[in-house]
């Protein structure tokens, strides 16, 4: 993954190798003792892994190594996760792909997939300590803690259930927040009205990067508005800041409606990717 960042765009993405190695493993966390039928990695006679696929639910993944494109094995892959996911009931698939990868754009409109939604990474630059304006009446914020995860859990995906396709079990949603080893309590900071949990943004923190990373943001429906998401944003940046991270990322998509209060807070987008879905048929 890392070394098709580099292809596209001269660089890794934030800690790109620790953050790609956390995503892989609750990914394939997520595939459970089904990993070894739901994943797929190809090699090449020497030995090295030169591409790789996994499905899980409606979504996919397609990696082929730079060198050893143009020779099938992106349609392979592509024609292997949709074979699986027929196998598994789906109706649907969407995988996401950078908007500078016009040979991956090219293979799956082929294959009829059409334009879903479309996918910011947003950063900004911190050279200053950020401004923390205070909080909404009624509203205290502090970092999170042991003991959170339940609240952030239920938080979160109450919020998500806005636009995601399904939601997650509690296992799953720990596999890609909280128990990730990059997972950054000390960044991610939580909204309280009185004992219970409004508003949330958790964290990751790569070790030798200078950015850190915004992984969820979540306000409960009938608080947003206010200036709570904004606030806990900024509590996260000041607390990168003060670790000595120079900057944060985060990525968005079209059906959040959040584009627009990232880029009021300073951030700018430096990368666009598009997912891209297909209704499945049978036989």
């Amino acid at each position: 993954m890392t070394a098709c960042e580099v292809e596209l765009h001269g660089r890794a993405a934030t800690g790109a190798d620790r953050v790609a190695a956390d995503r892989v493993a609750a990914d394939l966390g997520a595939l459970g003792s089904e990993a070894k039928s739901d994943a797929v990695l190809v090699h090449d006679s020497g030995g090295e892994l030169v591409g790789w696929g996994w499905v899980k639910g409606r979504r996919a993944t397609v990696h082929v190594r730079p060198g050893h494109t143009g020779r099938g094995l992106g349609s392979l892959l592509l024609a292997w996760t949709e074979e699986r996911a027929r196998q598994l009931g789906g109706d649907r698939l969407a995988q996401t792909v950078p908007d500078q990868d016009q040979a991956a754009i090219a293979l799956l409109k082929a294959a009829g997939y059409a334009r879903l939604v479309t996918e910011w990474l947003l950063g900004i630059a911190m050279p200053s300590e950020p401004h923390v304006p205070e909080p909404p009446a009624g509203i205290t914020v502090r970092a999170f803690r042991a003991g959170d995860e339940q609240s952030a859990y239920q938080l979160t995906e109450d919020a998500f259930d806005e636009w995601q396709q399904r939601r997650k079990s509690y296992a799953e949603w720990a596999r890609h927040t909280v128990e990730r080893t990059t997972f950054a309590p000390g960044a991610s900071m939580v909204a309280l009205a009185g004992e219970q949990m409004v508003g949330a943004v958790l964290s990751l923190d790569v070790p030798g990067d200078d950015e850190g990373y915004v992984e969820r943001v979540a306000v409960r429906r009938d608080l947003r508005n206010r200036g709570t998401a904004r606030l806990l944003l900024q509590e996260s940046f000041r607390a990168f800041y003060r670790q000595g991270k120079r900057g944060c990322t985060l990525w968005t998509h079209s059906d959040t409606g959040a584009l627009s209060l990232y880029e009021r807070l300073g951030m700018t987008v430096r990368r666009t990717s598009t997912v891209y879905s297909k209704t499945l048929t049978t036989g």
